[in-house]
């Protein structure tokens, strides 16, 4: 990555955490190039991570260019990345419709 262009999502991560696996292969399927940094293994990776999120090593965190996430889901990284790096936005995305759910919470709290 450098400092005029974006090459990748920074995804910090480490091993046995579902949730990290979990939007590396959303990410991975949709083609999102990623720079991977276990924290485990890389003290200043943990050092960032703990400084995003309020002292915890809480992962999956994404970093995209000044665009820190704690736990996101893939449509919070598209639109960071549609803010800091256009040019890494899948040209097919779209974005998931909301399920019953989030409709009925839409409804009541009036958004």
């Amino acid at each position: 990555m450098t400092a005029d262009r974006i090459d990748a999502v920074e995804f910090y991560w480490r091993q046995g955490c579902g949730f990290c696996m979990s939007l590396h292969r959303k990410l991975e399927r949709h083609g999102i190039p990623m720079a991977k940094h276990n924290i485990w293994e890389d003290p200043a990776a943990a050092a960032y991570v703990r400084s995003v999120a309020n002292g915890n090593e809480t992962v999956p965190t994404v970093r995209v260019g000044s665009a820190a996430m704690v736990n996101p889901s893939l449509d919070q990284v598209v639109e960071a990345l549609r803010a800091e790096a256009p040019h890494l936005v899948p040209d097919d995305y779209e974005a998931p419709t909301p399920g019953a759910v989030s409709r009925l919470f839409d409804k009541l709290l009036g958004d």
